[in-house]
């Protein structure tokens, strides 16, 4: 995971400019908003360096060491699915793949998936995402432990794979394939590479795929042999559920069936599990046909299903990052078409996959809607940006948990857009990268009751104080006048002082 960090932070600092947010230096950490009242409450476990379970009041309450949650999970009783550290033979892969139980026993552990070519170590290269078939992606109500001796386990990993049509050098290709988790079997697979054609790429998009620079691959697969152009960055893989989409009578939403998004190309597809053809997609041209009602979809993550039993089951939730993505004709922000859009804000959306039509969003168009003028929309934009990583969690309550994950920030915000729960990560994401400051990958709520080890902790409400007030004191304990009486220097139109 270390080595994984690593890359991703160099590729960070190649496209984007470090001036690009304008973050303060010193800010409050752990939970700085809770109105228990108006929240699900729980435990929310955190991807990391290792397992950590917090509180809604930011307390730390359980770890797991020597984990690498990319991401992590709790199952009921207290079990955590997770992996552990980095391949040193390729980029962002893990080498096993786990479930622990609350004492931090290995239950279950798969990495006899590929065998690394320099430091001979076998590995599962799972990255970015896992599921148990039959088990929801997260919680829902009534949800048992999963039988972990029998089960199938879906791991979303790499392999490395030559296609001419997309680059002469070797890529890093996704593959999703299933463990058979009673003998450690894997009995399934599905290659991107093997759908390029179903994609819907066009000829500019292809262009700008060979026109990568072979410098640019060469120099990763030199750091790791098997690596190479990551053309597809797909960052999740999940297992549809019963839904009622399929109960009504059609068949592209199977519940076997799995759903999966592509960060680089702006797409968002569902795979029949039987043949392995895409079924439905969005992307990668928002411009034309229903697409369009979902405007520009780019660099996504954490794409799902809402599972059943929840607030808008059966809807299709995304985090859409912005940032950078795509790929199609040359234009003043690239040269040569590679990641060839881009928007400065992030947002969360709710859609209807039959329709395309979004029924719920966060994000600076709706705050707008919710009455906050253009330029606290356009202020709230860049607090909510996250071009890389991050996700979204629907909650029992009909909330909805959002990791933020560039600046650590986790979310819960009511259907309204209230935000009833902040929390912003206190650790360092590397302790030996400290460049990856408090970077969150994705983040889980889960009720007490999951982790039956733990007392229910006692919960009190967290009010911030007025920001507008809120002054940090000098070594001698003084704080600094800022003219209080000053009236003027606040505007009304603002917003309500706390």
């Amino acid at each position: 995971m270390k080595k994984a960090i690593c890359i991703l932070i160099i590729g960070i600092a190649l496209v984007l400019p470090l001036g690009l947010f304008s973050m303060p230096s010193v800010y409050p950490t752990a939970t700085t908003i809770y109105k228990p009242g108006k929240c699900f409450n729980g435990f929310t476990i955190l991807s990391g360096e290792e397992g950590r379970l917090i509180d809604m009041n930011g307390n730390l309450v359980k770890t797991w060491p020597e984990v690498n949650g990319f991401p992590s999970k709790i199952y009921p009783g207290g079990y955590i699915g997770t992996q552990t550290t980095g391949w040193p033979d390729g980029g962002q892969d893990q080498i096993a793949q786990q479930i622990r139980d609350f004492n931090n026993n290995v239950v279950w552990s798969f990495d006899k998936y590929e065998l690394g070519k320099k430091s001979g170590i076998w590995a599962s290269r799972q990255h970015h995402d896992f599921n148990i078939k039959g088990f929801p992606l997260y919680f829902v109500p009534g949800s048992k432990a999963p039988n972990f001796k029998e089960g199938t386990m879906l791991i979303l990993g790499h392999i490395n794979v030559v296609n001419p049509k997309i680059h002469k050098l070797q890529l890093i290709d996704d593959v999703m394939y299933e463990v058979d988790m009673a003998s450690g079997g894997v009995v399934w697979e599905w290659k991107s590479v093997d759908h390029y054609h179903e994609f819907g790429f066009d000829e500019a998009a292809t262009h700008a795929l060979l026109a990568f620079s072979k410098e640019v691959v060469q120099e990763a697969i030199d750091r790791a042999p098997q690596s190479g152009l990551d053309w597809w960055h797909q960052n999740c893989a999940n297992y549809l559920g019963p839904n009622k989409w399929y109960d009504n009578g059609d068949g592209r939403f199977h519940p076997e069936n799995i759903i999966l998004g592509s960060r680089h190309a702006n797409i968002l597809a569902i795979i029949d599990h039987k043949t392995g053809k895409v079924v439905w997609r969005c992307g990668p041209d928002y411009n034309q046909g229903e697409d369009a009602r979902l405007e520009w979809i780019i660099g996504p993550h954490h794409t799902h299903m809402i599972p059943k039993g929840l607030p808008g089951e059966g809807n299709i939730m995304v985090y859409d990052n912005g940032g950078w993505g795509g790929y199609g004709s040359p234009n003043v922000m690239v040269a040569k078409g590679e990641y060839s859009v881009w928007r400065d804000y992030s947002r969360v959306i709710e859609f209807d996959p039959t329709t395309k039509k979004i029924v719920w969003e966060y994000s600076p168009k709706s705050l707008k809607m919710m009455g906050l003028t253009d330029n606290a929309c356009f202020i709230h934009g860049y607090m909510e940006y996250s071009p890389i990583v991050s996700s979204a969690q629907r909650l029992p309550n009909g909330n909805t948990l959002i990791t933020q994950g560039v600046g650590g920030r986790l979310i819960e915000v009511t259907p309204e857009l209230e935000v009833v729960w902040e929390y912003i990560h206190p650790y360092l994401y590397n302790s030996k990268l400290p460049a990856t400051g408090n970077l969150m990958y994705r983040a889980y709520r889960v009720p007490y009751d999951c982790v039956p080890q733990l007392e229910k902790p006692k919960e009190t409400a967290v009010f911030p104080p007025n920001k507008y007030d809120f002054q940090i004191p000098d070594t001698v304990g003084s704080t600094p006048d800022i003219g209080k009486d000053q009236k003027g220097l606040w505007n009304p139109a603002w917003g309500k002082r706390n």
